[in-house]
């Protein structure tokens, strides 16, 4: 087991299996120095356990454990690709997807479930730059999607 993924486990969190793609696209992309995943859905053994809107029928707290469970699979699709997520030099961008109700304004709220999730597993390196964008609606009516941007270390 990694560095990365024994504070994972300290957390009471394991890495999952990456989610088999809903499309024509891969999980992640290895090219030079970075690693980017594609836009990760808060699955949980490839099911959705929470569908509709944020500031609706999904409230801004559980969207933002829902934000946490992208990271994961994002770290899942990073580790899939280079092996070893101790390689992971430091997430440079994490871009987060909130399908929000026409009022909801917390986006932020949201995403930090990811963000928060990153520091917590990788100290400074996860520290990031981040986008947190409100949307009409989601890929299986998801209520979050986020995708990550890594550097990593040969």
């Amino acid at each position: 087991m990694t560095a990365v993924e024994e504070k994972l486990a300290g957390l009471g969190l394991t890495l999952p299996e990456v989610a088999a793609p809903l499309a024509s696209y891969v999980p992640a992309v290895r090219t030079g120095p970075y690693v980017y995943t594609a836009g990760q859905l808060p699955l949980v053994d490839g099911k959705l356990g929470v569908t509709g809107k944020v500031g609706a029928e999904v409230t801004p707290e559980e969207a933002k454990e829902l934000a946490r469970t992208c990271a994961l699979n994002a770290l899942a699709a990073v580790k899939s690709v280079v092996g070893d997520l101790d390689k992971v030099v430091r997430v440079v961008k994490v871009v987060g997807f909130v399908a929000s109700a026409q009022d909801f304004t917390g986006q932020p709220g949201v995403v930090n479930g990811a963000s928060e999730l990153l520091g917590e597993a990788l100290g400074d390196a996860g520290v990031h730059a981040r986008s947190a964008v409100g949307v009409a609606v989601l890929p299986l009516d998801a209520p979050v999607e986020v995708e990550i941007q890594v550097e990593v270390a040969d």
